[in-house]
């Protein structure tokens, strides 16, 4: 009776606290591998999320340079003009909106028309995005002409953007 006693006492006291203390940890050791694969994924993916960060980089350029601090309006559209008699686009009317405003950037919107060659078009967008200031496109319409000869009437949506220079306005005020 006293045997049994005994190997209750320690089936109970012992054996089953340990089993449950071993579950525990096997449950723990198996979290552990997957989150070592997961890490081991994870770290082998790095290299190209490398390669797009700077992929992205080049993309994007220096941004701030492109968005200037003073409004430049009339100079932005002497450049458009100018841009559009480079490609010899007719018939061209350049109509900036009304202005809005955000924390740090204002945007102007500039609505464009113009007619020629599809070719002259596309390079005139061409130039557009190759200016010093960020320009961009929200929507473009190209239309054939009705006797299907070549030439292209485009209606697009601009908007232009310059920031604040808040230091300038502290100084200022």
């Amino acid at each position: 009776m006293l045997a049994a006693v005994m190997v209750v006492g320690f089936v109970l006291l012992r054996c089953l606290p340990l089993r449950r203390k071993m579950e525990t940890l096997e449950h723990a050791r198996a979290d552990h591998k997957v989150a070592i694969t997961k890490t081991c994924i994870q770290s082998g993916q790095l290299p190209s999320l490398k390669d797009q960060l700077e992929q992205l980089q080049q993309e994007v350029g220096n941004y701030e340079a492109r968005v200037p601090t003073q409004r430049d309006l009339g100079a932005f559209l002497q450049s458009l003009t100018n841009l559009m008699n480079e490609q010899k686009l007719t018939e061209q009317l350049i109509k900036p909106g009304a202005e809005s405003q955000a924390e740090t950037l204002s945007c102007i919107p500039v609505n464009m028309q113009c007619k020629g060659s599809l070719i002259r078009i596309y390079e005139f967008f061409d130039a557009l995005q190759r200016l010093d200031r960020l320009v961009r496109i929200k929507k473009v319409e190209l239309t054939n002409d009705k006797d299907f000869s070549g030439r292209v009437s485009m209606k697009a949506e601009t908007v232009i953007y310059y920031r604040k220079d808040t230091e300038r306005q502290a100084r200022q005020g």
